[in-house]
């Protein structure tokens, strides 16, 4: 067998391979810039922790460090291909634990301060970013700014701060130990390979792994064999036969329901790290609990999506009913059928929460109001019982009277489906929806038999088009009738469709003389009156027309244009409406609030989290004081205070009390 001439690959322990005299690494130019967050600071921190107390035996495996060799100004060095952002970031920890132990701890600073600085001169870095950023870099590195100089704002720095914050002096000994415990496959290219070549190939070719690949591999991984075949059997087939090609929108609905959170599926590896989030740590004995409630819930997935698997015939007809507004509803569905199964609620019980569900989209729908984004906020009042669900789904479901004044003037939508339902569940597989004033009436059109649509007044024609695709000029037609009368006047319609047609709703327009927009109009009104009937309201008061979001789903939107700063309208806290326009604001707002109304659950919060309140302002940034004694830090990046703020409420049981409204603005920007 033929072995590679022009590349080098050995297994090496990570920190002694960085500590090694001759160890210079450079990113190259064509690198894209360090972007690793404080969520990715914060898995890294975990692995390292997890290791570090782990037996000796153990090694965590960080991937590969692929670079090139090269000589400049007479030193070799390595030119970083793949895996600047893991290099990057271990130095920053590095550092970070280095000024920690700085003045306590001169022998294990003097360890630390080896694997950053080059032996050849300590006042450079063993790694040189981007020359874009270098400097930016080895003065966080290096603690080259003055005390009192405010911190520059970069990556660099904020997740410096961030590992400065998470590891107490006490704990440095800990996590150095985890450190010299990671290990990777260190990749030399030799001075024939292309290395330009090479870095676009990484970047542009091949399939990476799906989230649902990626929870398979996490699942099975330190199992034995034998434990990984039985899991396999027992488990993981079943839940791949049952979800299909649907297996990766089973596990973010999954997720959805059991955090009660919302998880986004654009490309990303989000659901994998929710589910990484929800499941830290799967021993052999947690697993099996685990995977019967995955296969629980993925057995009731296929009946979701093939709803002829039900028995019962009532709640597989409902079923069909909501696949008619796809997916985003199954979390709820699935916890109302397993509590159903289980018998934690029963089969009235189950039939009102498809009955309510449905009447939500499809009223908020017509509304115009989105239905994206709910069903987490729901997920969370499910958890607490029948009741609150639907308290919850009555709050954010439009009234009778708003739904009767939008079916005046609003498109039907999903016509056919509720044109079948108002008529007694019609089978609307034969049957098309016929617009009774068509679309483009041609101009020999007639709504009496008298006068031709050519002599229609300019604003009769457009109150008509107006009209043309609300439910009142709507009509189930059989198909070869719908398709043989489509563009045909009135009379023609009534006379030779519509009388001899199956639908009693459609039946009835034989004994109308004319057709105008009075008749569509009382049309409208009764079958507005069935579709109250239909789609019912839950008969609880209270509803939300302002479009609040509960701070739990709140989300960050990306970058503000030039001159753009308002990010919401405003903050209703606990019935208290604030002006609050930005992330970082309701941050400092919420933190100092809650340290007025439950300091003692913002101090355990803050205790576990690693911040953001300090006794004292320990390195460069934003600082806030709280009192003499605690002091609140303001550095985070945008979407790190996000999070911090949302999970300090739920510690103080008041998140379901705090809602924002976003500005125009930040509704119309992608998140």
């Amino acid at each position: 067998m033929g072995t590679a001439t022009n590349i080098d690959a050995t297994a090496v322990n990570t920190i002694s391979w960085l500590a090694a005299a001759e160890t210079t690494i450079v990113v190259p130019v064509y690198q894209r810039q360090y972007r690793w967050d404080i969520g990715a600071c914060e898995q890294l921190l975990s692995d390292i922790r997890d290791v570090a107390d782990s037996d000796d035996r153990h090694m965590h495996f960080i991937g590969s460090i692929l670079s090139s060799a090269s000589v400049s100004d007479g030193e070799s060095e390595l030119v970083l291909i793949d895996g600047q952002q893991r290099i990057t970031t271990l130095m920053l920890l590095i550092a970070a634990l280095h000024h920690t132990v700085a003045d306590s701890d001169p022998l294990l600073a003097a360890q630390l301060h080896t694997v950053l600085v080059r032996s050849s001169d300590p006042e450079r870095t063993k790694l040189r970013p981007h020359r874009a950023w270098a400097e930016v870099f080895e003065d966080v590195v290096l603690a080259r700014r003055p005390a009192d100089a405010a911190a520059g704002g970069s990556r660099f720095d904020d997740n410096y701060a961030f590992f400065r914050s998470q590891v107490s002096r006490e704990e440095v000994s800990r996590i150095w130990g985890g450190l010299q415990r990671l290990e990777h496959v260190a990749i030399t290219l030799g001075a024939g390979a292309d290395a330009q070549q090479i870095f676009e190939s990484l970047n542009s070719t091949g399939e990476p792994l799906r989230d649902h690949e990626l929870i398979h591999n996490y699942v099975l991984m330190g199992l034995s064999h034998r434990e990984q075949t039985l899991i396999e059997d027992e488990f993981w087939s079943v839940i791949e036969r049952s979800t299909g090609e649907s297996i990766g929108g089973f596990w973010r609905h999954y997720l959805v329901l059991r955090t009660g959170r919302e998880v986004v599926a654009a490309g990303g590896r989000d659901v994998y790290e929710a589910f990484r989030h929800e499941f830290p740590r799967l021993t052999p004995e947690t697993l099996r609990a685990s995977a019967r409630e995955w296969r629980a819930y993925a057995e009731i997935y296929a009946v979701l999506l093939d709803p002829s698997r039900e028995a019962d015939a009532d709640v597989a007809r409902r079923l069909v009913h909501l696949n008619t507004f796809g997916r985003d509803a199954y979390p709820l569905v699935m916890k109302a059928c397993r509590d159903h199964a289980e018998g934690d609620l029963d089969r009235a019980g189950l039939l009102q929460v498809l009955d309510d569900v449905q009447s939500l989209l499809l009223r908020r729908t017509l509304v115009g109001l989105p239905v994206d984004r709910l069903v987490a906020r729901l997920c969370r009042a499910q958890a607490l019982g029948p009741q609150a669900l639907t308290q919850a789904i009555a709050r954010i479901m439009p009234s009778d009277e708003r739904v009767r004044a939008a079916l005046k003037f609003a498109p039907l939508p999903h016509a056919a489906f509720v044109l079948g339902r108002i008529a007694g569940d019609v089978d609307v597989a034969e049957f098309g929806v016929d617009h009774i004033v068509p679309l483009t009436p041609p101009d020999t059109w007639t709504g009496d038999g008298v006068r031709p649509w050519s002599e229609y007044s300019e604003d009769e024609q457009n109150s008509h088009r107006a009209l043309a695709e609300t439910i009142g000029n709507l009509a189930l037609l059989e198909d070869e009738s719908a398709i043989a009368v489509a563009d045909r006047s009135f009379p023609e319609k009534r006379d030779g469709a519509y009388a001899r047609s199956a639908v009693p709703e459609t039946r009835a327009l034989s004994s109308v003389d004319a057709w105008s927009t009075a008749s569509i109009s009382h049309r409208t009104a009764e079958l507005g009156r069935r579709f109250v009937e239909v789609w019912r309201r839950p008969l609880v008061t209270g509803i939300d027309d302002d479009g609040l979001t509960p701070i739990l789903d709140a989300q960050r939107r990306r970058g503000w244009p030039r001159g753009w700063e308002r990010e919401f309208a405003y903050v209703e806290y606990r019935g208290e409406h604030w002006e609050v326009y930005d992330v970082k604001y309701l941050f400092n707002r919420i933190f100092r609030r809650l340290w007025v109304d439950s300091p003692e659950s913002v101090i355990a919060f803050s205790r576990r989290r690693g911040g953001p309140i300090y006794p004292a302002p320990s390195w460069n940034g934003q600082w806030d004081r709280l009192d003499d004694d605690n002091h609140l830090y303001m550095g985070w990046d945008a979407k790190y205070m996000l999070t911090a703020l949302q999970e300090a409420l739920e510690e103080a049981g008041t998140a379901s009390e705090v809602f924002v409204k976003y500005s125009y603005l930040a509704e119309h920007m992608a998140t």
